[in-house]
């Protein structure tokens, strides 16, 4: 925090004032709050918050830095090779976690870590603790940590992994410290004295309408986690402690919110806070003991107040720093779906020749498959002195030298080299051409089609369009990148005539299945309101069309095609509703989307995890 003496300059005084707490809360009391995410390129400014941080710390506790890509091993923690090659037993090597208790953790490019990294992560955050048992290895570590998070995403999509923010109390933006570098010149830094910090905050009291104000204010911004508050809490406990205060006062409760619970906030707070009064009741009245001792004086600073009060004013404390966007997010549903947008639809498939090593596994090598050479010492290190008593026994019965090699590597030994390659996504629009709504439908595709294919070049996705009406379906656009082409073959298209939906499921199911054999993901979009009226032989009739398109929709499911089926009739039509059942698609009624609201609601649904 900011020395008593030292004036903020103008610009930006808040947000650095905020950021400078941050950096001692971490230093204090970084295991509880999980830690910060720190988003922003790389800069000055970024550069100056870590080095006020590190000089807050005592020179014994360790600032760490886990690199991108950092494996189990490294991590966890695992076999010394070497050292038990020496001494003929398991001998443990501690990972990073382990050699980072006590202090606080660097993630670099938070952003890009795999959500097996993050897994691991968030357990050693939730335990303080690292258990193994593998490769002759059976311990448990401490590993109290606190992690910063370098979080150096462009856009929505690429944001730190869902269970880590849950799990990270703090979130700053480098942008909103340009004028930190500057400020931090004229400030001498000193180390926290961390032990009496620490033996103070377990001294600072929390009373009830301090929880009931923070976990009100939390449901009002739409807080659905139950670790917000609780982190919340902490901080403002830290504060005190911070202060020189085992009492907590209304100024630390509302720095709290501000820092914990504004950052997380999903809609405005003005619908839920109109009535605080009915939900919310009136504090006891203070217990007469509370008026005496030490504390008397620092109680005496605040007057008792009601838990309304407290949280009307941690409410308009937190109002005062939500994000500009909140408001339009909030109605559009987008600041739900930037969370949720963890990946895409592009499957991840597991090889033994190429791609990104993702570990290793027992093995031989054969096959195109790599031989990890490491991990088959490791495995075959802690049963050397045994195979070569083995050896020596054989040796003497057999009346022959002892010589032999060193290390005896045996056939169960053998590792090999995992790799993952992400596939490419072909989304596969099949749109309904029949009737008179046929132009609005085929218009709205066209928007979608050409607002996807403007990120193929960065997603490495592809899109092929079927039309179907009448008695056939017609591949308009096989699959493909180019923007250009797919805008001349979906420039003139008529449309009217009956719905042929059996074939267009069979010819979907038929496309899809060779974009998989292709080495790529296919991803099916059905614009159609279900109402089938032309059987699979081109015979019209309702009823046997329907049947038709039944059987279809259920080969589509067997097929294991992810389809997503949106009903484009004036009201979500039952038919409809019931066909995406039996294919296995996720129905979105969306009668009145435009371009983008289709493709937003496609883009949605496809970075959801493959069930």
């Amino acid at each position: 925090m900011l020395p008593a003496d030292a004036a903020p300059p103008s610009v930006g005084p808040d947000r650095i004032e905020d950021a400078l707490a941050v950096a001692a809360l971490l230093a204090v009391d970084g295991a509880a709050l999980g830690g910060v995410i720190l988003r922003g390129a790389p800069d000055p400014a970024r550069e100056a918050w870590l080095q006020w941080l590190r000089s807050l710390l005592p020179q014994a506790q360790p600032m760490r830095r886990i690199p991108l890509g950092i494996d189990d091993t490294a991590l966890l923690g695992g076999l010394d090779l070497a050292a038990t090659l020496r001494l003929g037993r398991p001998v443990m090597q501690p990972g990073v976690l382990a050699q980072g208790d006590g202090g606080l953790l660097v993630l670099a490019m938070a952003e890009r870590v795999s959500a097996e990294v993050a897994a691991r992560l968030a357990q050693a955050l939730d335990t303080g603790e690292i258990r193994l048992a593998r490769e002759g290895l059976q311990s448990c570590v401490a590993a109290r940590v606190g992690l910063i998070a370098l979080d150096e995403g462009v856009s929505e999509e690429e944001q730190t992994p869902r269970a880590l923010q849950d799990r990270l109390a703090f979130r700053l933006d480098t942008a909103e410290l340009r004028a930190l570098p500057q400020l931090l010149q004229e400030i001498a830094p000193s180390a926290l004295d961390r032990a009496e910090l620490q033996q103070r905050l377990q001294q600072v009291q929390v009373d009830d309408d301090v929880l009931q104000a923070l976990c009100g204010t939390a449901l009002a911004l739409g807080i659905d986690s139950l670790r917000a508050p609780w982190m919340a809490v902490r901080a403002a406990r830290g504060l005190a402690a911070l202060d020189g205060r085992t009492r907590l006062r209304d100024e630390d409760v509302q720095t709290a919110a501000r820092l914990v619970l504004a950052p997380r906030a999903t809609r405005l707070p003005e619908l839920a806070a109109e009535d605080p009064k009915a939900d919310t009741p009136d504090s006891p009245p203070p217990s007469p003991d509370n008026a005496s001792g030490d504390d008397a004086p620092e109680s005496a600073e605040s007057s008792p107040q009601s838990v309304q009060e407290l949280a009307e004013q941690v409410l308009a404390a937190v109002q005062a720093v939500l994000p500009r966007g909140l408001l339009l997010m909030s109605a559009t549903g987008a600041a739900q779906r930037a969370r949720g947008a963890a990946g895409r639809a592009g499957a991840l498939r597991k090889t033994v020749h190429r791609g990104r090593p993702i570990g290793v596994r027992p093995g031989e090598p054969r096959g195109g498959a790599r031989l990890h050479v490491l991990q088959t010492l490791r495995a075959a290190a802690p049963w050397q002195r045994l195979r070569q008593r083995e050896a020596a026994r054989a040796s003497a019965a057999a009346n022959r030298s002892a010589h032999g090699p060193r290390i005896r590597v045996r056939r169960e030994d053998f590792h090999i080299t995992r790799y993952k390659q992400k596939s490419a996504t072909t989304a596969i629009f099949a749109v309904d051409a029949s009737g008179s709504s046929a132009l609005h439908r085929l218009a709205e595709a066209k928007g979608a089609v050409e607002l996807m294919l403007a990120e193929c070049y960065v997603r490495r996705d592809r899109v092929a369009v079927m039309a179907f009406r009448g008695n056939s379906v017609e591949l308009l656009l096989p699959p493909t990148r180019s923007l250009a082409r797919a805008k001349r073959s979906l420039a003139e298209l008529p449309g009217g005539g009956g719905t042929p939906l059996a074939g267009a499921l069979d010819a979907a199911g038929a496309l899809a299945q060779r974009v998989r054999r292709a080495g790529d993901t296919p991803l099916l979009v059905m614009l159609t309101d279900g109402r089938a009226n032309i059987a699979r032989d081109g015979a019209p009739g309702r009823q046997r069309a329907a049947e038709d398109a039944e059987v279809s929709a259920r080969l589509l499911r067997g097929q294991g095609v992810r389809t997503i089926w949106i009903d484009t009739s004036a009201q979500p039509h039952p038919a409809a509703q019931a066909l995406a059942l039996q294919a296995g698609a996720h129905y979105l009624p969306l009668p009145h989307a435009n371009a983008r609201e289709l493709w937003s609601a496609v883009r949605q649904v496809a970075a959801e995890p493959t069930r």
